[in-house]
């Protein structure tokens, strides 16, 4: 697909988790996607250990068996503490808001396995091993999520809608097996991946600078 030529702000403000507006009858170039990998791999990792890999998931069997699961762990998500509408409680005025992140996130699980490709991202090494410090488990995380995020608005510049998800670890041993990965590798996430249907994104409704912003002391 034709590059949108978007600007460096546009593609930061408007790359949103794009659940719905996905074209999941069109297959994907896999051009664009190795070219979002490619630049995926330019982004920065802890002493330049580049210990990232990703499974890239085209086989409809595998994409169905992969839905499976996520489908159980959205069951389990949507039913307990931490699903949107559980959030904001305090501000009637995001109330819609949430709805609306809600009726996406079930239009995803229940969407998951038409997908045209999905993307696992893993760390070299494990962040769950008891006693591990806090230092280290930042730095694995921080190794890849730059890396993972650059593919998410590369994939964006080239019409590609794309959302961080992380249900499926709930089944991460599950998942790996089916796919061969090794259990010394570390899932961090699962992005669904399609076209989607036009590409007029906007910016999202935030809480105010000031209201997060702390300078010199909280």
């Amino acid at each position: 697909m034709p590059k949108l030529n978007l600007s460096a702000d546009e593609v930061l403000t408007t790359t949103r988790a794009v659940r719905k507006r996905l074209d999941l009858d069109r297959a994907l170039d896999m051009d664009d996607i190795r070219q979002c990998l490619e630049i995926a791999l330019q982004g920065p990792s802890g002493s330049n250990s580049q210990g990232w890999s990703f499974v890239l998931v085209t086989d409809r069997e595998k994409i169905e068996a992969i839905a499976e699961y996520y489908q159980q762990a959205f069951a389990e998500y949507e039913a307990g503490p931490h699903q949107p509408t559980r959030h904001h409680v305090e501000d009637p005025s995001m109330a819609k808001t949430q709805e609306r992140v809600l009726d996406s996130a079930q239009h995803l699980a229940a969407r998951l396995g038409k997908m045209p490709a999905l993307l696992i991202p893993c760390c070299n090494g494990r962040a769950d091993i008891p006693g591990l410090p806090l230092s280290a488990t930042a730095s694995m995380f921080g190794s890849i999520l730059p890396a993972v995020w650059s593919f998410m608005l590369a994939a964006r510049e080239r019409g590609i809608g794309t959302c961080w998800t992380t249900l499926h670890l709930q089944y991460e041993r599950e998942i790996g097996a089916l796919l061969g990965i090794p259990p010394d590798q570390m899932q961090v996430a699962l992005i669904p991946m399609a076209y989607t249907i036009g590409t007029d994104f906007k910016q999202a409704p935030r809480k105010s600078l000031d209201s997060v912003l702390h300078i010199n002391r909280w």
